[in-house]
């Protein structure tokens, strides 16, 4: 049996273009995707858990990959970190939910300078999740890509809502400004962390936008399973 990636998928229909998080082709292995029925966007982009019968499918979903031979476990949005011990526990292989996993490792990698945050919903990044994270807010910088009307309507809405068109140009300049905006509010921020699945593919443009290194789930992945 070959090695794979088992994904964690939320229940959308925009497209997983390439580099995105859901997208099988954005691993160094190759990888399945396992949608979650009922956790669409709105009931896992919240300051808060996952509701339990949620919490109960994700695990059943990543026991169903670890028994068909996946190495590592992912996810498709970072706010899952709420439930990534949790998950953990449950299955024996590595598990790894959300980017902001590696806030600590990367702040320790830039000599223990603020982590700048990208993130799908600044209001709902709060204090839980940063603490799930192995993190304290006054040891990252967040902002949050919710009140541009583009992505907020592609990502954020009910699954019936979604786009199923995307424009990476237009994605990637929102993502870029707001990059930017963060660097010139908190110029002492040592790198970027992407919280959510969707941003990876914009990740080269706002290293060279904010000259900073970025770092998403995918660098995770690829730490983890070579």
């Amino acid at each position: 049996m070959s090695a794979f990636i088992g994904i964690l998928s939320l229940d959308t229909r925009f497209p997983r273009i390439p580099g995105d998080a859901g997208n099988p082709e954005s691993y160094q292995l190759p990888a399945r995707l396992r949608v979650v029925e009922g956790a669409g966007s709105p009931e896992i982009v919240r300051d808060g858990r996952p509701a339990p019968e949620l919490v109960a499918r994700f695990i059943a979903a990543a026991r169903a990959l670890e028994a068909e031979g996946a190495v590592l476990i992912t996810s498709t949005c970072g706010f899952l970190i709420t439930v990534q011990e949790e998950i953990a526990r449950a299955v024996k292989v590595p598990v790894l939910l959300s980017g902001l996993a590696l806030v600590p490792v990367v702040r320790a990698m830039t000599g223990g300078r603020p982590v700048g945050i990208l993130t799908a919903s600044r209001p709902s990044l709060g204090a839980a999740a940063l603490a799930a994270a192995g993190c304290t807010p006054d040891q990252v910088q967040i902002a949050g890509l919710e009140g541009d009307p583009v992505f907020a309507a592609t990502f954020l809405s009910a699954k019936s809502d979604q786009a199923e068109t995307l424009d990476p140009a237009r994605i990637s300049a929102s993502v870029c400004a707001a990059g930017r905006d963060l660097v010139e509010a908190h110029p002492g921020i040592g790198a970027i962390v992407l919280e959510c699945g969707n941003l990876p593919p914009y990740a080269a443009a706002l290293r060279a936008a904010t000259g900073r290194p970025v770092f998403s789930i995918l660098d995770g992945a690829r730490m983890i399973v070579p």
